[in-house]
């Protein structure tokens, strides 16, 4: 199915699937808001949702034109769903007290980290690897930040340390694709 023509055009399965999920997730708060008075999204929680979801959409397309490595693939899914949630939940309800608490700021620094390091990397697997693992440093300089200041709670911390956790593992994955490249 992947790669046949249509009209001079490549066709390709994952691709349309992909997008068709991401406007199918964006289409069901819509849906969801015409029977049930508990989901109440406004414009702007339908275009921050269509950047967030549009956003990791293009990671993933650039990830794959990128690399034909299955673990670099893989890594940079990891990355981009790590990066995506991350802005959810702070979104949402904050990682650190509620989603307006200034401290929830501090996360913006994990995705500065692991963005300036993958650009100044030129996304290569070997520099991936090291912006993934600083990205992780950076996560858990936040909780020990929330520990030392007692700025959250024990789950709020646990949740802070556990985000490291897909960072470290999307670091392997490059260090896997940098060994299996080379």
């Amino acid at each position: 199915m992947a790669g046949q023509m249509t009209g001079g055009r490549s066709f390709n399965f994952w691709r349309v699937a992909g997008w068709g999920l991401a406007t199918a997730l964006l289409a069901t708060p819509l849906v969801a808001m015409q029977f049930t008075d508990e989901v109440r999204w406004g414009p702007l929680d339908f275009a921050v949702a269509a950047l967030l979801i549009g956003g990791l959409g293009g990671a993933l397309e650039f990830a794959v034109r990128r690399s034909g490595n299955a673990c670099y693939r893989l890594g940079a899914a990891l990355a981009a769903f790590t990066a995506f949630l991350l802005i959810w939940v702070n979104l949402a309800v904050g990682f650190i007290g509620e989603p307006h608490n200034p401290a929830n700021l501090m996360f913006a620094g994990v995705l500065l980290v692991a963005l300036a390091g993958a650009v100044a990397a030129r996304f290569r697997p070997r520099g991936m690897m090291l912006a993934m693992a600083a990205a992780a440093i950076a996560q858990l300089l936040i909780a020990v930040a929330v520990f030392v200041a007692a700025l959250g709670r024990p789950l709020e911390l646990f949740l802070t340390i556990a985000f490291a956790m897909p960072w470290l593992l999307a670091a392997g994955l490059f260090q896997r694709a940098a060994e299996t490249d080379a």
